[in-house]
């Protein structure tokens, strides 16, 4: 069970690096780096820092400061992205970017990505272990995965990071689960909210690639 918790944790952190990566080339791409943008990557790394070192150290006493980090990494992460979707999609309708094409292409491409592996940290997160390693509510759990129907043929199966981040990229994709239902109204909200902005996102693709190949 060590060995499970410890192989999520590993894919967790690959899977934030990746994000933190993207959207530093995101605002590299899109604007240069403004003050804003530097402290904000600076902060992730931080946050990711202490987590990862607070999720290794069985001696730490101070969950407190643990969980109010991992909670911040993930409202950071996700504001920085939903805020260069906005940027990005300004520049497209007003025309004002002074980016190419191809540019502002491969910004919407990093945002789609970036929201993909944030939305699956928060579903990972609110259906428990997470980065927080605490359940969120008094709910058994948020979603139902179709091993959890077979308990004959799974009979110890749990969903681990790499099942929220299929979840996540089905329903950034399909704007639906393939095979997994939301349970509580905190799944709800972030599949639907995921969804929008990946409507948003592809749509900028599309009409990005459309111009491009005109």
């Amino acid at each position: 069970m060590q060995r499970i918790a410890t192989r999520e944790i590993i894919q967790a952190e690959i899977a934030l690096v990746f994000a933190i990566a993207l959207q530093f080339i995101e605002f590299q791409v899109n604007h240069g780096f403004t003050q804003v943008q530097l402290f904000i990557l600076l902060a992730e790394v931080a946050m990711i820092s202490v987590v990862s070192l607070s999720l290794r150290l069985r001696s730490f006493h101070d969950r407190g400061l643990h969980r109010v980090a991992a909670i911040a990494l993930l409202i950071l992460l996700s504001a920085a992205n939903l805020s260069s979707l906005v940027i990005v999609l300004h520049s497209l309708i007003t025309g004002s970017s002074l980016l190419s094409g191809l540019q502002l292409l491969a910004s919407a491409l990093a945002i789609f990505v970036t929201n993909i592996i944030v939305f699956a940290l928060w579903y990972w997160e609110i259906d428990s272990p997470g980065l927080t390693r605490r359940r969120w509510s008094d709910q058994e759990k948020d979603f139902q995965f179709t091993q959890q129907d077979m308990k004959k043929e799974y009979p110890d199966w749990r969903p681990e990071f790499v099942d929220y981040l299929y979840l996540s990229i089905t329903n950034a994709i399909n704007f639906a689960p393939a095979d997994t239902k939301p349970l509580t109204r905190s799944a709800k909200l972030l599949m639907s909210s995921q969804a929008l902005i990946s409507v948003f996102t592809l749509a900028l693709v599309i009409a990005k690639s459309v111009s491009i190949l005109g």
